[in-house]
């Protein structure tokens, strides 16, 4: 995926049955799709400070690879900031 989980996910076949090309809405599945975040110090769902779709705690990425039986998610969009010297 390209951003994140979204609490309007139930199963797969949501993904699959996206039409492609589609303009993302501001809100709902695919807008979280590729826009949620992954937050570390949360549990559950929570506002993204971006203005755009959730954040997500650990115990909803467990509870995805649980219910598909999946071992990971792989996740496109990442920005790590660092410090230059």
């Amino acid at each position: 995926m390209h951003g994140g989980l979204s609490p309007d996910l139930k199963n797969l076949d949501q993904i699959r049955n996206i039409a492609r090309p589609v303009d993302v809405p501001d809100q709902g599945l695919l807008c979280d799709l590729l826009w949620a975040d992954p937050d570390k110090d949360i549990q559950g769902w929570g506002e993204n400070d971006r203005g755009v779709s959730y954040t997500f705690g650990a115990d909803k990425v467990t509870e995805f690879l649980q219910k598909h039986d999946l071992d990971l998610i792989c996740r496109a969009h990442q920005v790590d900031m660092i410090q230059m010297p």
